[in-house]
């Protein structure tokens, strides 16, 4: 009798944006990892690109001592204070901080240490893009420039923002790739409903971050790293307005996208008092990431047994 060797199915991670609760993605790939899980094939979205990459590249421990030293301060330095229309964020520093943290700006998607990509939007024609080769800072830009903070990005010929617009949790892409089981993470599914008031944990070291950027950013919105908690009589800023309306648009497209192409697995972390920008508070993210893997720790044994 002829003995055949059973392969063993190729385990894919979507990875969903949602800015600073992206950080959670890191807890959710150690955790994996502790209980003996490794995904060969990431596809990441916006901040999900970002870790994403960071992961295909091998550098995911990099990408979260950085996030450990992260400051207020240090936080601050990436925006830029002198407003123009196009956005808010310090494309320099940015930039630095992928090629020191996630992976070589030199470095080519097809030459990472895992099958890695991403999606971004066609600003134009609101077609889904799909990069999984070229260079990766290059895919990676295109997938994060959230429209108010990053102003659209030039590739291939056409103008491109967040990938979220379209494909919030690429699951789709993640099969492309010829991932047989697919573990999804969306960052978004206990947002909508929540009042604005119920969002966001006071803290000093919060507030600072607030006082250092805040005043020239009143005119935009009453509060950019989360959602006012003050007079509830007083409409919300125009940063809480898009974040909130952006935050429905992605959960019921992923919830469309999802049951046309649902994911073998969904974690959802629950980070809904994280404010977008809140970025310093890697820690609480990354260990909520964690628990969100044990919740579904019974059916991810069943499954991959």
């Amino acid at each position: 009798m002829n003995n055949q060797a059973i392969s063993k199915p190729a385990i894919g991670l979507a990875l969903g944006g949602g800015a600073a609760r992206g950080w959670a993605h890191i807890g959710i790939i150690k955790s994996l990892s502790d209980y003996g899980i490794h995904p060969e094939i990431v596809t990441g979205c916006s901040i999900g690109a970002i870790v994403g990459a960071a992961y295909a590249a091998g550098n995911l421990e990099k990408l979260e001592n950085w996030l450990y030293s992260l400051t207020t301060p240090k936080l601050a330095r990436f925006f830029e204070l002198n407003l123009t229309l196009k956005g808010f964020v310090d494309a320099d520093k940015l930039s630095q901080f992928l090629h020191e943290n996630v992976c070589d700006r030199e470095l080519n998607i097809e030459d990472l240490e895992k099958s890695f990509a991403c999606v971004a939007t066609d600003l134009d024609t609101g077609r889904e893009i799909w990069f999984t080769e070229g260079n990766a800072h290059e895919g990676i830009w295109s997938s994060i420039a959230l429209p108010g903070l990053f102003p659209p990005v030039k590739q291939r010929g056409r103008w491109l923002v967040d990938g979220g617009l379209v494909n919030p949790v690429p699951v789709s892409l993640c099969r492309a790739l010829g991932a047989d089981i697919v573990i999804a993470v969306s960052l978004n599914s206990d947002l909508v409903g929540r009042r604005f008031s119920e969002r966001g944990k006071e803290s000093s070291s919060d507030n600072n971050f607030l006082n250092s950027i805040k005043e020239t950013l009143k005119t935009y919105s009453g509060s950019l790293l989360k959602f006012s908690s003050e007079n509830q009589e007083t409409p919300p800023g125009l940063i809480d307005t898009i974040v909130g309306s952006m935050n429905i648009v992605e959960d019921r497209l992923t919830r469309s996208r999802m049951a046309g192409d649902p994911p073998d697995i969904l974690l959802t972390p629950k980070l809904a008092y994280l404010g977008l920008l809140e970025f310093q508070r890697a820690r609480e993210a990354i260990q909520e990431g964690h628990e969100s893997v044990t919740r579904k720790l019974p059916e991810i044994n069943f499954l991959l047994g």
